[in-house]
């Protein structure tokens, strides 16, 4: 299956997916962002196909159609969001239905959104974690794949929380991409 990665941040997930040896045919950006110099160090192409707007007059389905377009353009048989920080519209689910995978920094379907592990935090769990599913249009919504448990300590902040959770994601996440991989088949 050829995977592309999906990114917008650091790119701390996609260098542990190229790290561990997963092969990557693209990775596609949202904006300027240190993914782009992780993949040019793994020696993956990217493609930055650049977010212009964040207010009301961002032309998602416009902006969907572009990535699907790219996306396709490489022959991708499965989409990995690492950090993605744009919600995409229903052409994406409808060309790569069932096929994209993302991760949340929470045990779904508690604290969906983009705020899981603060809102975990204010809550007050004692347990929280980390959950690969698959992406569908409802965000936060599609098959749970895989999750693990991270406990919360008395002292958390949302920084040590989630970085504690970040180290369960990079490591459950290249184990639900290599199952799929290796089976030709995300379920």
């Amino acid at each position: 299956m050829r995977l592309a990665v999906l990114a917008s941040g650091s790119g701390t997930i996609l260098d542990a997916i190229c790290s561990a040896g997963i092969p990557v045919a693209v990775v596609v950006v949202d904006r300027a962002c240190g993914a782009q110099e992780v993949a040019s160090r793994h020696g993956v192409a990217c493609e930055l196909l650049e977010r212009r707007s964040y207010g009301r007059d961002f032309d998602r389905d416009g902006y969907t159609a572009e990535l699907v377009g790219v996306l396709e353009g490489w022959d991708v048989e499965l989409v990995v969001m690492a950090g993605f920080g744009t919600i995409l519209g229903k052409a994406m689910f409808d060309a790569f239905e069932g096929h994209i995978l993302n991760t949340h920094p929470a045990l779904l379907p508690s604290f969906p959104g983009w705020h899981g592990v603060a809102d975990a935090l204010a809550y007050g769990v004692k347990v929280t974690g980390c959950t690969v599913h698959v992406a569908t249009e409802e965000v936060d919504a599609g098959p749970i794949l895989a999750q693990e448990a991270v406990a919360v300590e008395p002292d958390d902040t949302v920084e040590s929380l989630h970085e504690r959770i970040k180290a369960v994601e990079r490591r459950i996440y290249i184990r639900t991409i290599s199952e799929i991989l290796e089976r030709g088949s995300v379920q």
